[in-house]
């Protein structure tokens, strides 16, 4: 439901957006072609085959149930038969993060504050900027969608209400290439008929849980017994869920700049604690975020080690160096001290392997985004 004219009675004004596909759709700025086929963008597991992840997955390929998360094995045998033309395509986070950073550009000078959440979403508070006008706000997102467009080659849809829960909610409900404004008066009957699934924050098991009791859309969430609510989920999850079924957030938005660090993981041939084998990828793993600290002529004061165990649980282990550095030599000694450390303790098999660096400081004057391979 889009809302109209009315202002908001003085309250905020809160704008999402977010972009489309995102991966997918930076995949088909170098494609073109790519708009007209099933496309999903895959993060290989490096074991060979189809082993992997789906990372996303543009609109055509959504349509014969391909979804983020999924095997790869899984979405190809979706598309087998049906979608010859489709193409599976490995992630490219760099060429992402370009992406995302003209974007994020165009778009911030729109905004009294501009909240960065992640490469592809951001909420802007724009309640100065639109003088408290619904009207002006409407157009307000319109000339960001249309900044993003010409800056990023990308779509975004945008999501504009009283505050950062329901502007996250309206920004997905018209995708692609959305704009919805819900004002103060209209926020009960823009959530009435929506499912509980579209509170950001309920997953599968929990909408599914909730049906158990008969609760399936927002306006029923609403009207739930409160007292029931918190003895199936608690009483902290069951007044949230009670709150955000009325639209209600008084989280403001406030400045944040991207979570700058530079990462590199890998998934190993075999699972393994033993040090010699771990040290096999340690070198490259370093290599690999030496060559991005340095071509974004950055300094950094943290080390850190990820091991993602064989039951897929992690385990992280960092130390501050003394001085800001972008010494290779330093970055692979004290991770290689880290990853000693690690495994001194380690009692079960380490699956994939990472090497991160933060804390940074300029060199070249460039900012970065997390980099991840």
């Amino acid at each position: 439901m889009d809302g109209g004219g009315a202002p908001g009675g003085g309250g905020r004004i809160v704008m999402h957006v977010d972009f489309d596909h995102f991966y997918a759709q930076c995949e088909e700025i170098r494609r073109p072609e790519l708009r007209a086929r099933p496309t999903v963008v895959c993060v290989f597991s490096g074991r060979g085959g189809d082993s992997g992840a789906v990372a996303t997955a543009n609109y055509a390929a959504r349509e014969f149930g391909v979804k983020s998360g999924m095997p790869i094995r899984a979405a190809r045998a979706r598309l087998k038969g049906k979608a010859p033309d489709a193409e599976f395509v490995p992630v490219d986070f760099a060429h992402y993060a370009g992406v995302s950073r003209a974007a994020m550009d165009a778009m911030e000078g729109f905004a009294d504050v501009f909240e960065y959440v992640g490469k592809d979403e951001a909420y802007m508070d724009v309640t100065r900027r639109s003088g408290g006008s619904w009207g002006a706000a409407a157009h307000l997102a319109q000339q960001v969608k249309n900044a993003v467009r010409d800056a990023a080659g990308i779509t975004c849809s945008a999501g504009v209400t009283p505050n950062k829960l329901l502007s996250k909610i309206a920004s997905d409900y018209r995708k692609p290439d959305g704009l919805t404004v819900v004002t103060p008066e209209k926020v009960e009957a823009f959530l009435e008929p929506l499912g509980t699934g579209d509170i950001p924050g309920i997953g599968g098991k929990t909408a599914a849980r909730l049906g158990e009791m008969g609760i399936r859309t927002i306006g029923e969430l609403r009207a739930a017994d409160a007292f029931a609510l918190q003895q199936r989920f608690g009483r902290v999850a069951g007044a949230r869920m009670r709150s955000a079924a009325m639209g209600l957030d008084a989280d403001p938005v406030a400045e944040r700049e991207p979570n700058v660090q530079y990462s590199r993981i890998a998934t190993l041939e075999r699972d393994s604690a033993d040090y010699g084998f771990l040290a096999g990828s340690l070198d490259g793993l370093c290599a690999g975020v030496h060559r991005a600290v340095a071509a974004d002529g950055r300094l950094f004061k943290s080390v850190g080690v990820l091991l993602v165990q064989a039951d897929l649980t992690q385990r992280t282990k960092s130390r501050m160096l003394r001085r800001p550095t972008a010494d290779p030599a330093e970055l692979r000694r004290s991770a290689g001290q880290l990853l000693r450390e690690a495994l001194l303790s380690q009692k079960i098999p380490v699956r994939r392997l990472g090497v991160r660096v933060s804390e940074l400081s300029e060199v070249g004057g460039q900012s970065s985004m997390d980099s991840f391979v």
